[in-house]
């Protein structure tokens, strides 16, 4: 019955999509709104549902070309486990130390990880980045984001 990837992939994204989904509809609504924060997730969900049905059916098969070009080299899966690693503990650490220091120090460690060896460019960028999207924020879009151990 699965004969190609494509069809492999799509039955996992299609079961995705459905847990997605369901959680979608444990969105509280709100009685005053005219889009409510539930409208952007579900469309987000049906999306991908109905992409994954048409995955499914698209009859591709795969090349010794492709077949190659899948196989990841063992760098680069220990490079994909390390970044998955720092956005874990970015999710982690983000309401304890706050958005603008774990953000600063998420930039920072992860283009240093990745092989970026300018440390005063780096260092700017993990520090004017972080601060300037808290300002814009905080001050005018009104929105609260962690603030942390920092006193603001």
């Amino acid at each position: 019955m699965l004969k190609t990837l494509n069809q492999k992939v799509s039955l996992v994204l299609f079961a995705i999509a459905l847990l997605y989904l369901i959680y979608a509809y444990q969105i509280p609504s709100f009685p005053y709104t005219v889009v409510d924060a539930d409208v952007i997730p579900k469309v987000l969900g049906y999306l991908l549902l109905i992409l994954s049905v048409f995955l499914f059916f698209i009859k591709d098969e795969e090349s010794e070309e492709q077949k190659a070009r899948r196989n990841i080299p063992k760098k680069e899966v220990g490079m994909l486990l390390g970044v998955g690693g720092l956005i874990i503990l970015y999710i982690i650490f983000l309401e304890i130390l706050g958005f603008v220091f774990v953000t600063a120090l998420f930039i920072f460690l992860c283009s240093r990880f990745l092989g970026y060896k300018n440390y005063l460019a780096n260092v700017l960028v993990s520090i004017i980045l972080p601060v300037s999207l808290y300002l814009m924020f905080t001050q005018l879009l009104r929105i609260s984001l962690p603030s942390g151990i920092l006193p603001f």
